[in-house]
Formats: C-alpha cells, structure tokens, sequence
C-alpha cells in the first residue's frame, strides 16, 4: 500500500481549473501579442489567486472546492485569448 495522499475528485478537478486558467498558448513574437499575452497570463494568476486565497482562508464547507474550480473557470471563460498564438512549423515543411 502506498502512503502518497489520494486526491479526491473535487481536488482533482479544482487543480485541472487552475491549469487550464493558466496554460496559455505562446504568443507570436509580435509585441502586441507578447503584451496581450502577459497581460492575460497576470490577470488569470490574479483570479485564481484570489479564489484560492479566499478558499484557503474561508472555513470548510461543503462544495467550498467545487465551488471554487466553477469559480475559476467562470473567471477563465470571462477573459479569453485575445492574441494570436504562435505557431511551431515543422523545418522543411512547406505552406
């Protein structure tokens, strides 16, 4: 038997939220994008931040996880990529 914690569920899905808020696709190496993209990536960190904090410091009660990862993602779903991305070409490939 393995004494590593398991994770539940609510857990799992609240830190799959956290990813998914902050994985964002490289921006070109247009300086707009590359602005467009750090601002985004700090107003993203800031929500979940938030959420987190307020998760954190709030006493347990039930939903108080799931309810956090809809939060995050509510916040995600408000501030989508506004930036092209950068896209990785194969060497040699013609387009």
């Amino acid at each position: 038997m393995s004494d590593r914690p398991v994770l539940d569920e609510a857990v799992r899905d609240l830190l799959a939220a956290v990813v998914a808020a902050l994985d964002l696709p490289l921006p070109t190496i247009d300086e707009a994008d590359e602005r467009a993209h750090h601002r985004l990536l700090e107003l993203r960190a800031g929500d979940v931040r938030v959420v987190l904090e307020v998760l954190a410091r709030s006493p347990y009660y039930p939903g108080a996880v799931t309810e956090s990862a809809a939060e995050i993602r509510r916040r995600t779903d408000r501030e989508p990529v506004d930036y092209a991305p950068f896209v990785f070409r194969e060497e040699g490939a013609t387009s």
